[in-house]
């Protein structure tokens, strides 16, 4: 395998036809290099060594005290102290699902990133750039200038990041083709961009995968010819841990972080014995257990050799051996599922609905698409998975207003109280119901069609319907590049609450990647948070905390207070 390299060869230079020169490339500001601390903070609760940023920070929250309909509220502070180190590593991104839509997406882009090589399309020239990107093409108000003017700076500008064109992708698919063949059958990319990047597309080979059929559907078997040979589970994994140091040592990398973007499983069964402790489930790996999934296999090297794992599909994955084992071992784990297109609008809508007292009373979802994810979700157990992670995005929304929504004191009848990683309900709740279709002739351009059926004042009705129509993985994508950018970030950050205790790491589930993903996952026994404002303000929240800034405030703009 011949990762994509920090200093690709050299290749020609592409024609711009006549509204660009190639002498003087134009180069979009999401990908454009800027200063690596843009943002310097004068503040005696932050500290510069050579080494680190060291922020003094105080948490606010509030206890609250229910009894009835009164509530009493004490004001809490926890004093933190946050370390970030300031060098930015050498990191090598290694995919689960290289040859995929995904996985070609992603290293086309980047390539035509690190060489900034534009393409003619039907509506002209277009030059590489990191779209739809939270890390690179989004911005937070950083605050005021003299003049009281917002102030807004890059996101990736508030602490030392990777440039995803500094990344050294490698990794693994079940099929062998290499990348410049994959790329076209994907049939994402421009065909004059494809042309461009195809012969160094050509040098990328995936590394054999692991393949269990039973966790995928049977139609992907034709694919499956690069595979690691036998059924030995406990030499599957010792290979793929090997890949991951060989991929470290022949690239020079300081760091490698693993994230699955391959088909989508069925859910593996929780079964007392085989995979609900650490020590069990290392056990079933040695016994080849039949419930043990290709993604957990992946999941365990990836902790074991101390790379943060990132999980882009629905499935349960993070069966709670593998989180057992991640907490033993410090190590960082990520996921459920990629959250791009009509999840990521739901978690916006809902809320809006929610938040302006407005009683969504039924969801319908209805999607098609004709890409090889749609062909691996029209098996019944692989489309449960999706279902799943679709369907909770609600939640805690609902949950969250209990004037709208009453609680229930009992399941309702005909539904298990807790089933596959769902949660029994607590709540009323909206009907709910997602159908996802293969469509062949629509390829990567899914459509998504939604009807939104809610309450109004006084018995009335609101009926909002949405159509959504997104090409699957140029949204996937620098939902990629943002997880990686943003984990390898949190490996950086350790935290202290006293002095004279030593920094420790974040905890294992990096529960800040939240936005990204459909399913997040959670520290076991805490609730999940599926607003995408609260997910985005936790981010931006910590940010600013690495560098002691409180979180953003609107209360003088709105009051005018002076």
């Amino acid at each position: 395998m011949s990762p994509i390299a920090l200093d690709p060869p050299a290749v020609a230079r592409p024609s711009h036809g006549n509204n660009y020169s190639s002498a003087i490339p134009i180069i979009d500001p999401t990908a454009a290099r800027r200063p690596t601390e843009a943002v310097t903070v004068d503040s005696p609760n932050l500290t510069y060594t050579d080494e680190a940023l060291v922020a003094k920070y105080t948490f606010h929250s509030a206890e609250v005290k229910q009894d009835g309909q009164r509530y009493s509220v004490k004001p809490v502070e926890k004093n933190l102290e946050l370390k970030t180190l300031r060098a930015v590593p050498k990191t090598g991104l290694m995919l689960v699902g290289w040859g995929g839509n995904n996985g070609t997406t992603l290293s086309a882009t980047i390539l035509a990133n690190q060489h900034n090589i534009s393409w003619s399309t039907r509506d002209g020239t277009q030059t590489p750039n990191y779209l739809g990107s939270l890390v690179r093409a989004s911005t937070l108000r950083l605050g005021s200038d003299a003049a009281g003017k917002d102030v807004f700076v890059p996101f990736s500008d508030v602490l030392p990041m990777v440039h995803p064109n500094d990344l050294v992708v490698g990794g693994w698919d079940i099929s062998g083709m290499p990348l410049d063949r994959a790329m076209r059958r994907a049939k994402v990319m421009d065909y004059d961009l494809q042309r461009q990047v195809a012969p160094l597309m050509a040098e990328l080979k995936p590394l054999p995968s692991v393949y269990y059929p039973s966790f995928i559907n049977a139609n992907q078997g034709e694919r499956a010819d690069n595979v690691i040979p036998g059924e030995d589970k406990a030499a599957h994994l010792e290979q793929i841990r090997k890949d991951i140091r060989e991929f470290k040592a022949a690239n020079g990398l300081d760091k490698v972080i693993v994230l699955w973007t391959a088909n989508t499983e069925r859910y593996a069964e929780i079964i007392p014995g085989v995979n609900d402790t650490k020590e069990n489930l290392l056990q079933a790996v040695k016994d080849s257990h039949a419930e043990v999934a290709p993604s957990t296999i992946f999941a365990i090297a990836s902790i074991l050799e101390g790379s943060p794992f990132i999980n882009g599909a629905p499935q349960n994955t993070f069966v709670p051996g593998c989180i057992d084992l991640a907490e033993h071992h410090k190590a960082f784990i990520a996921g459920d599922d990629f959250k791009s297109g009509q999840t990521k609008v739901k978690s916006v809508l809902a809320e809006f609905l929610v938040n302006a007292g407005i009683k969504p009373l039924s969801i319908a979802s209805y999607n098609h698409l004709g890409n090889n994810d749609g062909h691996n979700l029209s098996a019944p157990a692989q489309f449960r998975s999706k279902e799943i992670s679709k369907s909770s995005v609600v939640d805690d929304m609902v949950e969250a207003n209990h004037l709208l929504y009453k609680p229930i004191l009992e399941t309702p009848k005909g539904e298990k109280a807790v089933a596959n990683g769902e949660k029994a309900r607590t709540t009323e709740h909206p009907d709910h119901v997602i159908v996802i279709k293969y469509l062949p002739a629509v390829g990567d351009d899914k459509r998504a069609l939604d009807e939104y059926n809610s309450e109004i004042m006084m018995g009335g009705r609101n009926t909002l319907n949405i159509f959504n129509e997104c090409q699957d993985s140029l949204l996937a994508t620098p939902l990629i590049i943002d997880l990686v950018l943003l984990a390898e970030l949190l490996t950086r950050v350790t935290y202290r609450s006293t002095p004279e205790a030593e920094f420790e790491n974040m905890y294992s589930v990096l529960g800040l990647l939240s936005y990204m993903l459909k399913a997040p996952l959670t520290k076991p026994g805490v609730d999940v948070i599926n607003s995408l404002n609260r997910q985005r303000g936790a981010l931006e929240a910590f940010l600013r905390a690495c560098v002691s800034l409180q979180p953003a405030s609107d209360l003088i703009n709105f009051t005018q207070m002076q």
